[in-house]
């Protein structure tokens, strides 16, 4: 922890912390450099983006290259085991495939779409349902026919009200060390973003525990929940915390401490 002293000049305007982060990702400067070369290993194997490469006929699969990056990082504990996960957005049914194939046979695929052709991908392993994913009473009928589930990837109406819906609707029902993931959220200054940002501030709240040798800070319910939060072009993803976080504590190693930190001496008897 640092406890230097920062100040800024009094007479620059103050700004909401969004658009002063805006503005300064805004005016990026374009520097080149030469990126490292790749070096084959475990971590750059990636099924998903092979799987995708190859699919030249069949259900399409449309998806942002990216994606495939961190859909491996987050999805691959889940390999070759019991795994429940429902995407919203079946559009044409490519990606539930993908899933399948990525995951193995003890995977449970469900899709959610606002088309009842959709039907049609049901089988083998699929499960279909047609609904408004920014209606609140569609979820709660699957919830009471799916229970649980690993992983959730918003790839539906992509409009911020239909994503806040589902989000509040489906994290807090994850298993533990389960995973959400919105995708496509587009445009500056979008409200979706935006409700991430609420997200992101309460989990920084503390409520610290005083007096205690340690920095002590009691977690919120949602601190207790939820792991981390992680921000990618036109995605974000949430993880759930695999046990609940019972305390953040930050305890002091050393015996040297800066002068003003140590206590002061008793003052000498007269």
């Amino acid at each position: 922890m640092n406890t230097a002293n920062t100040t800024s000049a009094a007479s620059e305007p103050t700004v909401s912390g969004d658009v002063a982060g805006f503005k300064f990702a805004e005016s990026w400067p374009s520097l080149e450099y030469t990126p490292s070369p790749e070096v084959p290993n475990e971590e750059s194997i990636n099924p998903l983006k092979d799987y995708f490469e190859s699919h030249t006929s069949g259900h399409g699969i449309w998806k942002w290259n990216h994606y495939f990056d961190i859909y491996h990082r987050y999805f691959r504990k889940f390999i070759g085991k019991k795994v429940s996960i429902l995407e919203i957005g079946i559009y044409s049914g490519g990606s539930l495939d993908m899933w399948r194939n990525y995951f193995g046979a003890g995977c449970e695929v469900y899709g959610v779409d606002v088309q009842e052709a959709c039907k049609a991908y049901e089988g083998d392993g699929k499960r279909i349902f047609i609904g408004d994913q920014a209606n609140r009473e569609f979820w709660r009928q699957i919830r009471q026919q799916v229970p649980s589930l690993d992983i959730l990837i918003d790839d539906g109406g992509h409009r911020p009200e239909q994503q806040i819906v589902t989000l509040e609707e489906t994290l807090p029902y994850l298993r533990p060390g389960g995973i959400y993931m919105c995708e496509d959220i587009h445009r500056i200054h979008n409200n979706f973003s935006a409700y991430i940002g609420g997200l992101i501030n309460h989990f920084n709240s503390t409520k610290v525990k005083m007096p205690a040798a340690d920095l002590n800070s009691v977690p919120t319910a949602f601190q207790r929940d939820i792991h981390a939060i992680h921000s990618y072009p036109f995605a974000i993803v949430i993880e759930r915390s695999t046990s609940p976080v019972q305390e953040f504590v930050a305890p002091k190693h050393g015996t040297k401490w800066q002068p003003f930190l140590d206590p002061q001496p008793a003052s000498p008897t007269p």
